[in-house]
């Protein structure tokens, strides 16, 4: 490592600190809204499509399409400046990680809910009709079919979810969302200290494959196939 590089890296060791710590609470906090709403919301889109135990209720299932799509077609910086004023109201303010949890959440469960819809439509049909076939409810089917058998499907779908939004916490940055981003901004950017630079994608980079080294070994875990 260069010696100002490493000086830099002393230098700035709290800053350093926390803004990874403000990265992982905003990714701590979407994706546990992600896991709760979007998981539920992901799970109602497939009982509710074509062929499915709730295919009657198609028109929630066209409306919650519909809305996924639109939300998820937005670039989260647009979607993050749009919904300031809603960011206000639920976090008192409009910067700081706090604030930037709030569009990241929302962005983070419409992602979610159609990874979800997808993953579990590699659940073979003739599984879910064995368990329909034998008087199962809807709720049965999801506890006991729909999330045994698409475990590792899941694991992976929540994988991509956190790494996709470490990059997307890092973008809040540039609106004063705080992390990482945020360090890049002020000091690699604004102040042209490329060695500043170096060092957050470094972390970023290292961020992104514990994340995905972590998920694909319990992927292979649960997976019984």
């Amino acid at each position: 490592m260069p010696e100002n590089l490493l000086d830099t890296l002393i230098e700035l060791q709290p800053e350093i600190l926390k803004a990874t710590g403000e990265t992982l609470l905003m990714l701590a906090i979407c994706l546990s809204v992600a896991l709760v709403l979007g998981g539920a919301l992901g799970i109602l889109v497939f009982l509710s499509s074509r062929g499915q135990s709730l295919e009657r209720f198609r028109v929630f299932n066209l409306v919650t399409n519909g809305v996924i799509n639109v939300v998820r077609s937005f670039p989260f910086i647009i979607l993050l400046v749009a919904i300031s004023p809603f960011t206000r109201v639920i976090a008192g303010t409009s910067i700081g990680p706090l604030a930037a949890s709030v569009p990241l959440s929302i962005a983070a469960t419409f992602y979610f809910a159609r990874l979800i819809e997808q993953t579990l439509r590699d659940v073979p049909r003739g599984v879910i009709e064995a368990a329909e076939a034998m008087g199962a409810s809807p709720l049965q089917i999801v506890r006991h079919v729909l999330l045994v058998e698409a475990r590792s499907g899941l694991v992976l779908a929540i994988t991509v979810l956190a790494v996709s939004f470490l990059s997307y916490s890092a973008v809040a940055g540039v609106v004063g969302g705080g992390g990482i981003g945020d360090l890049a901004i002020r000091y690699g950017y604004y102040r042209f200290q490329t060695d500043v630079m170096v060092i957050t994608i470094v972390l970023l980079i290292a961020l992104v494959q514990s994340v995905q080294f972590a998920g694909q070994w319990l992927a292979r875990r649960v997976d019984k196939r």
